[in-house]
Parts: C-alpha cells; sequence; structure tokens
C-alpha cells in the first residue's frame, strides 16, 4: 500500500552526486577518479578515440589531389556542331544545351578546333580558337563572341 511517507522519487528524479565538494560530502579529493594517470586529469581523452571511430577514421582514405578553383569553359569541338547543324543555322549555348551537346554552361563556352565545313553557320560563343574561328569565317559563317 502506497502511504505519503513511503513515496520515493523515480529514479530519473534523483539528483546527481556532486562529487569534488570537500572531503565530508564522501566525494572529495579524488572526486571518485582515483589516483593519477591520464584518467584522472582534466582533459580527457580525445572523444572520438574512445567510442570506437578509431578504426572508422583510419579506414577512411585522405582526400588526395588539388582541384583548381579557377573557372573552365566548357569546350565544344567545331566537328560536333558542324554535324548536328543545319546551314544557315544560329548556334547559341542554349541550343546546345538544348540538344545535350553540352551539359551547363557555367562560365562560358568554347568553340574549339579546325574541321572544315561548307556550312554557313552563325555561331555564338564566349570563345573562340583561332583555327574554329578561321574554319567557320572560311565556310562564309560568322563569329560572335559574347561577353560574359
Amino acid at each position: 500500500m502506497i502511504t505519503l511517507h513511503t513515496l520515493t522519487p523515480s529514479a530519473k528524479r534523483s539528483r546527481t552526486k556532486r562529487v569534488g565538494r570537500g572531503n565530508s560530502s564522501g566525494k572529495g579529493t579524488t572526486a571518485g577518479r582515483g589516483t593519477k594517470g591520464q584518467r584522472a586529469r582534466t582533459g580527457g581523452r580525445n572523444k572520438a578515440l574512445r567510442r570506437s571511430l578509431r578504426a572508422l577514421i583510419e579506414r577512411t582514405p585522405k582526400v588526395r589531389g588539388f582541384r583548381s578553383i579557377t573557372p573552365k569553359m566548357a569546350a565544344v569541338p567545331l566537328a560536333t556542331i558542324i554535324a548536328m547543324a543545319k546551314p544557315g543555322e544560329i548556334i547559341t549555348p542554349a541550343l546546345l544545351v538544348e540538344r545535350g551537346v553540352v551539359g551547363r554552361v557555367r562560365s562560358g563556352l568554347k568553340i574549339v578546333g579546325n574541321a572544315k565545313t561548307a556550312k554557313k553557320l552563325t555561331i555564338k560563343a564566349h570563345a573562340f580558337s583561332a583555327g574554329a574561328k578561321a574554319a567557320i569565317e572560311s565556310a562564309g559563317g560568322t563569329v560572335v563572341i559574347i561577353k560574359r
């Protein structure tokens, strides 16, 4: 039978033992840490290593190499454009993305190569190689440089 004087607080609600607050408390001096050694000192050990993450850390490969932060233009060979274009068509970066020639033009589009063509094309891009520019103009096409 539960009566008012027999009630006890639940284990969850019991206060944590305060350690290192004088010898008369029962947990003074060494505060339950034993004497000397790394475990007795403050600062403790590396928690990641203590939780068995050491094996995981050792298994994970180091990040190697170098990735440049300089933005690179998407390069498209002139031969690819010649193969997909109709004579007199205006080629733009948006058209090349739409047709799946390039994935996404983030930092510009450069036309490279020196493939010979008889098609008269107007190509708009951010940059052209010297050979590509000469090949387009020799076929009677025009080169339009888009400003970024």
